[in-house]
């Protein structure tokens, strides 16, 4: 039984302002793939991940500073030790996605780096009594996740070499982290931790990590900077690690953090409608179908439970 105000409120469906919040962020971070292969053309790839983390930090500071926002107690509260552990974990997770991304296809990095909700929800089942795997979320996950497969078929389908089955496996990688990420945060001291001393955690440490790791991976500092290449980095660095991931820490900290991973499902749909949109690019004829399994099975997984 949740024994606290907070606690009920992570048990139950997500409130209508927590679900408009997590359909926003779904369709920014929709479009973070294509960033990050667009980016990725003139920036190696874990010198992007860091560069991001750099101009993300800088976006956090200015933003606080403007708002007037303070860090908190971090001296005091105890968190800096599992802060310091989440920024590593975080620098991993991007060491994974980002050199994943640019050795497999878009379609097969989303349907690997979407497999987190997964990591979430069975962690959540062992680590949080409030958030336990009933069998509707368990069945909305899976079909959440059978309307993703759908959508990105035809790129699954795809002859790929070594090369992409290592990129597979590096964003499969990449989505276990960020479900570990979720999981310290709400399964430890760090969910009192205010979400701005959570993000500064996070990208603060992981700087200088991608920074290091990227000649240690024989990355060379080469920079071929076009309009699209900045535009697709500053898209990353502000929109998504500046401010949106401020945005999720908050509603990791106060709603069950396997409802909210259920819905990073929509982030590709997003992206693919984008791509419609936007691009041109067409649509298969399973995706409608997609859409209507994704749509189903998140309408499982935000079901109230039964008493």
């Amino acid at each position: 039984m949740p024994d606290s105000p907070r606690d009920r409120a992570a048990e139950g469906a997500l409130p209508p302002a927590a679900l408009a919040l997590m359909l926003l962020l779904c369709l920014v971070w929709g479009l973070n793939t294509v960033a990050m292969k667009l980016a990725g053309q003139g920036i190696p790839p874990v010198l992007l991940a860091g560069l991001r983390s750099l101009v993300g930090t800088f976006t956090l500071l200015g933003w606080c500073r403007w708002r007037g926002l303070g860090f908190g107690a971090w001296r005091r509260d105890g968190t800096l030790p599992l802060g310091l552990l989440s920024g590593v974990i975080f620098a991993a997770e991007f060491i994974a996605f980002y050199i994943g991304v640019q050795l497999t296809t878009a379609s097969r990095a989303i349907i690997f780096m979407y497999g987190a909700p997964f990591f979430v929800a069975i962690g959540a089942h062992l680590l949080l009594p409030e958030d336990r795997l009933t069998r509707a979320k368990a069945l909305g996950l899976l079909v959440a996740f059978a309307g993703l497969v759908l959508a990105f078929a035809e790129g699954l389908l795809v002859t790929t070499g070594p090369e992409a089955l290592l990129g597979d496996a590096l964003c499969l990688l990449g989505g276990a982290l960020w479900g570990m990420t979720t999981l310290l945060v709400k399964a430890s001291r760090l969910k009192r931790a205010l979400p701005q001393t959570m993000l500064f955690y996070q990208l603060g440490l992981s700087v200088p990590l991608l920074l290091l790791a990227s000649p240690l991976l024989g990355e060379r500092w080469t920079l071929h900077l076009t309009p699209l290449v900045l535009g697709a980095f500053l898209y990353q660095a502000v929109a998504i690690a500046g401010i949106s991931y401020l945005v999720w820490f908050r509603l990791v900290s106060s709603h069950s953090a396997s409802r909210l991973a259920a819905f990073s499902v929509l982030s590709p749909i997003f992206g693919v409608l984008a791509g419609a949109v936007l691009l041109g690019d067409p649509l298969g004829p399973l995706f409608g179908l997609a859409v209507l399994l994704v749509a189903a099975g998140l309408w499982l997984v935000n079901r109230p439970a039964k008493r």
